[in-house]
């Protein structure tokens, strides 16, 4: 799951920024590191396909890009990494030898936040992204905060909409699954009304804490839907993966045994209900069809008597599954 909740102020220590640099001369990649090495931790690519498939897999902290490349230059690379919403956050500075004006106006137009000269000393580069670096930080401590559910701690519907937005067409784009769990939990009015609203929001907390606990990959993300609602995105994980977490979560919630004397589910405790959907996103397809699917799958999980897991192939995704994968239970 997601870390950027975990920095509560400027005061946490901070790793070394990552800095990506983008050149095709091994001479300047070569300078550049020497200047920024001891501050950041380094990472080169040598065309603007490279940088561009670099930032898929992980994103840097900036971006030091060239102009003047084979292939794709520098503005290129710049406009495609502000057209995609997992990049377009990350900084932009070209590192250019000439200083034409024309040239600067067509960066910043492309998105870039400044020009550095090659011909610029050692400190002067250091000085200005150094500066840059503390402004991005406060930034996205900034957008992490007002991407958090204040109850829960958890990403909030905002946050969840951007991931999968992002996630959908970055998974379009690769050919690989994207899985989406819906929880909901099992006569929570109920508990409210009987317990005290207070008493539910301890409940939310609890269970938040345990589906933040139930996921350790980085590019996961799991959010507050919406009151008693909690949503995970699932990157790269196939349906049967999906499944598998969705029942590894429904037990961890149970193994909570927080009383719910007013359920109407066995046992006397709360438990979730759960709709899981996966498929491969269709190119110029919307990732609301996913959700509708996980949405179908929680309907016959509480159809079905609650505290269980349902699943379905998502439509509006490859390959398109038939209505009649629903099955007799169809809603």
């Amino acid at each position: 799951m997601t870390s950027d909740a975990t920095e509560a102020s400027l005061n946490v220590p901070h790793p070394r920024p990552r800095l990506l640099i983008v050149d095709d001369q091994p001479l300047n990649i070569r300078l550049l590191n020497q200047v920024f090495q001891a501050d950041c931790e380094v990472f080169v690519a040598t065309s603007g396909e490279d940088a561009l498939k670099f930032c898929e897999d992980q994103l840097p902290d900036m971006i030091l890009l060239d102009v003047v490349m084979p292939g794709l230059d520098g503005y290129e690379v710049c406009r495609r990494l502000k057209r995609d919403p997992r990049t377009r956050e990350i900084p932009v500075v070209f590192v250019t030898s000439q200083s034409d004006t024309a040239e600067e106006e067509d960066g910043l137009a492309a998105g870039a936040v400044d020009f550095i000269a090659k011909s610029a000393s050692a400190n002067v580069m250091r000085a200005r992204i150094n500066t840059l670096m503390t402004l991005k930080r406060q930034n996205d401590l900034l957008r992490s905060m007002a991407r958090i559910d204040v109850l829960t701690g958890l990403a909030n519907r905002r946050h969840f909409d951007e991931k999968l937005d992002a996630e959908w067409h970055r998974c379009g784009r690769s050919g690989t699954p994207l899985a989406l769990i819906l929880i909901d939990l099992d006569h929570f009015k109920l508990f409210n009304d009987h317990y005290g609203h207070q008493a539910g929001d301890a409940c939310l907390q609890q269970v938040a804490a345990c589906l933040k606990a139930e996921f350790t990959r980085s590019h996961d993300l799991v959010a507050r839907y919406g009151g008693e609602e909690f949503v995970c995105v699932l990157p790269e994980t196939p349906l049967a993966g999906a499944e598998a977490k969705a029942h590894s979560i429904e037990g961890a919630v149970r193994g909570l045994r927080i009383a719910h004397d007013k359920t109407q589910v066995p046992g006397g405790i709360v438990t979730i209900s759960l709709g899981v959907a996966a498929g491969v996103p269709a190119i110029g397809g919307d990732s609301a069809s996913l959700i509708l699917s996980a949405d179908r799958s929680l309907y016959l999980a509480k159809g079905a008597g609650r505290g269980q897991v349902k699943t379905l192939h998502a439509y509006g995704v490859r390959p398109v599954s038939p209505p009649a994968a629903l099955g007799a239970d169809q809603p």
